[in-house]
């Protein structure tokens, strides 16, 4: 079987009601707080749906299957640790940005030690987002790709032009009704491509078990003798300096996944954003102490569609099948061997994680850029009619820019997924240690607040350069970094302390 014209006008159709459906949803737009915050007046239920869409993307969708068909489930242990961290996030963090009226994640620090530490960790995260969702939107082009070559519509373009004329498609849908609805909009479409997602996931999967001869059990049969079914593994028979390689043995997926998720969820916009809209800190705790739940459910079922995967092509290698990559065995699956009309449904879904992703890049980006940098330097006399202009603009500026960036990560070796990991855990150690020097140290200033968040990158450039760690422990090191050292200049170097009382 082969992608049809069916299947292409159901993907098509698809997009052009989300972008029009988001633009519709958040058509009325006032201010600032509307634009970024949706008024605070979202429901917590749609708020954890929300992260868990946002954080879920292409990497999940694709990458994930490739993780347990080339190696095992051990993936699944990082999951208890995120869901150990988003506990903490509700406990520590969130009472904290709703003690006042805090616009980003950022806006803390601000308060806390003052505005240069704000700036410099709202730059360091537009910094590491648009690195990591480049790698996001070069993954959602891997499938199209392949729709748009097999259609034999452009016989003349290379690989690489096919990868480039599938990210600009999908990143001008998603910048259109981000554009236009703002944060409400982005909310709700996450709601609805969640469902959509993982409704052609569990499709993809009931497909596979009606095709082999056993079902489910020839699965966990044919799983089990080729050790795809292990989830729990201590890595005790490792030598040290390979355990510390390793970022899916138990203390280390657990210990350090906790620690990157109080990290990814507490101080990443990203996330944080979508914890402010929330009406008040209880409903924020519920949505992502839930999101916890949700995301352990979801990576469950994504790891066993990739040993699903692994059954119905018998093992065969990447290169057996004929794709380039790992990532490309559940797209390849998709494209050929799923009937009409089902194959353009479960595509569809792919793109659904894609656009709720990066719309949520493009809604947190602008809302740092705007209320983190530019209001505070040139927009204090400004209406919010023109700041709500130049949002829209900044909104669309950060769009194009994360197309060039995933356009240049064509051609990026290793599992999509482990590797934007690794570039957003590159500086959340940082900014974790800032947090929480903050938060448990009142003689910290900003000068130890941005010492120790330099020290914490300089000490992960030296790690991952020499000692060679595994990318959860990345965050162990550098809050670990942040936090001594900060602690460190503020009981030996006082230093002027800023006012701490939020506004």
């Amino acid at each position: 079987m082969h992608f049809t014209l069916l299947d292409v006008v159901i993907v098509a159709v698809y997009m052009v009601i989300s972008a029009g459906a988001g633009s519709w949803i958040g058509r009325r737009q006032s201010s600032t707080t509307d634009y970024f915050l949706a008024n605070r007046e979202m429901p917590w239920l749609a708020a954890a749906f929300s992260i868990v869409a946002t954080e879920t993307s292409v990497l999940t969708f694709i990458s994930v299957p490739a993780v347990s068909y080339t190696r095992d489930m051990t993936f699944l242990q990082i999951t208890f640790g995120y869901f150990t961290g988003r506990l903490l996030v509700a406990a520590i963090m969130v009472p904290r940005y709703f003690e006042g009226k805090l616009t980003t994640a950022y806006h803390f620090l601000g308060t806390r030690f003052g505005p240069k530490m704000r700036k410099t960790a709202s730059l360091t995260f537009m910094v590491t987002r648009i690195l990591a969702d480049g790698v996001r939107l070069f993954a959602t082009a891997i499938p199209l790709a392949i729709i748009i070559k097999g259609s034999g519509l452009f016989p003349g373009l290379s690989n690489t032009e096919f990868y480039a004329l599938s990210i600009l498609l999908i990143g001008l849908f998603t910048i259109f009704y981000t554009y236009v609805g703002g944060i409400r909009s982005v909310i709700w479409m996450d709601v609805v491509q969640m469902i959509v997602y993982m409704s052609g996931a569990l499709l993809a999967a009931a497909i596979i078990i009606h095709d082999l001869p056993g079902g489910f059990s020839e699965v966990l049969e044919f799983g089990r003798q080729h050790g795809k079914l292990r989830w729990f593994y201590l890595g005790f028979d490792l030598p040290f300096a390979e355990y510390i390689k390793q970022p899916y043995t138990f203390f280390t997926a657990t210990i350090a996944g906790a620690i990157f998720s109080l990290a990814s969820h507490g101080t990443d916009q990203l996330i944080v954003q979508r914890l402010l809209t929330c009406r008040n800190k209880r409903d924020a705790q519920k949505a992502i102490s839930l999101s916890g739940v949700m995301i352990v459910l979801q990576f469950l079922v994504f790891l066993l569609l990739g040993v699903m995967l692994f059954t119905f092509y018998q093992g065969a290698s990447v290169e057996q099948l004929g794709v380039s990559r790992a990532d490309g065995i559940f797209p390849k699956f998709i494209v050929e061997e799923m009937p009409p009309g089902v194959s353009g449904l479960v595509v569809a879904a792919l793109f659904a994680a894609a656009m709720s992703t990066l719309s949520s890049t493009l809604s947190s980006l602008a809302s740092a850029t705007v209320l983190d940098i530019y209001r505070p330097l040139f927009g204090k006399h400004k209406s919010e009619s023109e700041l709500l202009k130049h949002s829209r603009l900044v909104t669309l500026l950060w769009g194009i820019i994360l197309i060039g960036v995933a356009v240049a990560f064509i051609g990026l070796k290793g599992t999509v997924v482990e590797v934007a990991l690794g570039i957003a855990s590159y500086t959340y150690g940082g900014l974790l240690g800032a947090f929480l020097l903050g938060i448990f140290n009142p003689r910290a200033s900003q000068r130890d607040a941005i010492i120790g968040f330099i020290t914490a990158l300089i000490a992960m450039t030296f790690f991952i350069q020499t000692v060679q760690i595994a990318w959860p422990l990345y965050t162990v090191v550098g809050s670990l970094a942040a936090i001594l050292v900060g602690s460190v200049t503020a009981a030996f170097m006082p230093g002027k302390m800023q006012n701490n009382h939020l506004t």
